[in-house]
C-alpha cells in the first residue's frame, strides 16, 4: 500500500514539473516562433493592407473637403436608413397567402364568418387586412364589396409605397452633392491659377481632387441607394400581386357563397 501511495505521488510530481516546464518554455517563445516567420509576416501583411485601405479611405474623404463629403455621408445614411426600415416593414407583411386564403375558404364554406374574420384580424399584412374588408361587407352586393376590396387594396399599396419617395430623393442628391464639388473644385482650381498667375499642372491639382473626389462618392452614394430601392420595389411588387390574387380569390369564395 506504502508503495502504491509512493508510485502516485511520484507521477503526480512528474506531471506537475512537465506542466510547470512546457508553460516556461512557451512563455519564452516569441511570437513569431509559435506562428512561424513566414505565416506572421503574411499576417503583418494582411493588416498593413487593411490599415492601408482604411488611411486611404479616411484620407480620400478629408482631402474632398469636410463640407461637401459630409453631406454626401449624410445622404447616405438617411437614405440608408430609410431603407433598412422599409425592408423590415415588407419583410414583415409578407405571409403564405394562399394558405390564408384556403383557411378562410374552409371557414365561410362552414358557415363561420366570424371565425374567418377572426383569422384575418390575427393575421399580420396587407393581404390579411384586405380579406378582413371583404369580409365585413360579405352581407352586402358582390359590386359594393368588390369597390371596397379594391379601394382598401389602394390604401395598403400607398402603404407600401411609403417612405420609397424619400429613396429617390437621396440617390438624386447624392451625385448632385458631388457635382456641386466638382463645381466648387474647378473655381478654387481657376482662383489658384488667378493668384499664381501661372498654369502649372501642380498649382491647380488641389481643386481638381476635390472635384474628382466629391464626385466619385456621390456617385458610389447613389449607386448604393439605387440598389436597396430595386430591391425594395421588387418586394413591394410581390405584395402587391400576392394582394391581387387574394381580393379575386376572395370575391370568388364570396360568390359562391351567396349563390347557395
Amino acid at each position: 500500500m506504502k508503495k502504491f501511495l509512493f508510485i502516485l505521488v511520484a507521477l503526480l510530481l512528474t506531471i506537475t514539473v512537465g506542466e510547470s516546464m512546457a508553460q516556461d518554455s512557451l512563455a519564452t517563445l516569441s511570437v513569431e516562433e509559435m506562428v512561424g516567420e513566414e505565416d506572421m509576416a503574411a499576417l503583418q501583411e494582411m493588416a498593413d493592407g487593411d490599415m492601408s485601405f482604411h488611411q486611404q479611405l479616411k484620407t480620400k474623404f478629408v482631402e474632398g473637403t469636410a463640407g461637401f463629403m459630409s453631406l454626401v455621408a449624410i445622404a447616405l445614411v438617411l437614405g440608408m436608413a430609410v431603407c433598412i426600415e422599409r425592408i423590415i416593414y415588407l419583410t414583415l407583411s409578407q405571409i403564405n397567402a394562399k394558405k390564408l386564403v384556403e383557411d378562410i375558404e374552409k371557414k365561410v364554406e362552414a358557415d363561420d364568418v366570424e371565425g374567418a374574420k377572426t383569422l384575418c384580424r390575427n393575421t399580420r399584412g396587407p393581404v390579411a387586412s384586405i380579406c378582413y374588408q371583404g369580409l365585413m361587407h360579405i352581407k352586402d352586393s358582390m359590386d359594393t364589396i368588390e369597390r371596397s376590396v379594391m379601394s382598401y387594396g389602394s390604401v395598403q399599396t400607398a402603404k407600401l409605397e411609403k417612405g420609397c419617395s424619400w429613396i429617390r430623393l437621396f440617390i438624386a442628391i447624392a451625385p448632385s452633392l458631388g457635382f456641386l464639388g466638382t463645381v466648387v473644385g474647378m473655381v478654387m482650381a481657376f482662383d489658384q491659377i488667378q493668384e499664381a498667375g501661372d498654369t502649372n499642372a501642380t498649382i491647380v491639382a488641389s481643386g481638381m481632387k476635390v472635384a474628382l473626389i466629391t464626385t466619385i462618392f456621390g456617385i458610389i452614394v447613389a449607386l448604393i441607394l439605387q440598389l436597396f430601392y430595386n430591391f425594395i420595389l421588387s418586394k413591394i411588387e410581390h405584395l402587391t400581386s400576392q394582394m391581387e390574387e387574394s381580393a379575386i380569390s376572395l370575391l370568388d369564395i364570396i360568390s359562391k357563397q351567396k349563390s347557395k
